[in-house]
């Protein structure tokens, strides 16, 4: 079953699914679902969740939904981790928010034709953190989605464990 956080919808049977069909089935997007992400998830299911809600803003706001979709699944799709590429990181070289976007674009570069808006996505989503600014609406629309997606992972596992206590 394929959801996305806070959500209860089976996302195969919504206009979502068919933007991103290709991709969800795809082997290198499944290699991120061994991956944790965010302490409670996996890195599959965090970019399932942005790419779910960055869809559903982006058809709100009129702006290019398909896209967003799209660039929501694979703006995450790197695979070293993150705390060894931290630690063992030389001076001058890229910080883990500026690689890992760059890393990704190439990465879904590789696996699918992805057009310039999805490549500005990708490669922006982390900024503020890195520079320079989106050049699209959609990709105000991601990096705020990612960010708020990275704070429901966070803290619903930790409000349903709380609820559980109370009964």
């Amino acid at each position: 079953m394929l959801e996305a956080i806070c959500s209860h919808k089976e996302l195969s049977l919504t206009g979502y699914y068919p933007h991103v069909c290709d991709l969800i089935d795809s082997d290198k997007l499944g290699e991120l679902k061994q991956i944790t992400h965010h302490i409670s998830t996996t890195r599959f299911q965090h970019c399932v969740n942005v790419s779910y809600y960055s869809y559903l803003v982006c058809r709100k706001l009129n702006l290019n939904a398909r896209s967003a979709a799209r660039a929501g699944l694979l703006h995450d799709l790197f695979y070293y981790d993150r705390k060894e590429y931290n630690s063992s990181r030389s001076r001058g070289e890229l910080s883990h928010s500026a690689m890992h976007s760059r890393q990704a674009a190439e990465n879904a570069a590789a696996l699918t034709e992805i057009t310039p808006l999805e490549r500005d996505m990708i490669e922006k989503h982390m900024w503020p953190l890195t520079r320079p600014m989106p050049g699209y609406r959609e990709t105000y629309v991601i990096t705020l989605v990612d960010k708020y997606c990275a704070v429901l992972e966070f803290c619903v596992p930790k409000l349903k464990k709380a609820a559980k206590a109370f009964r």
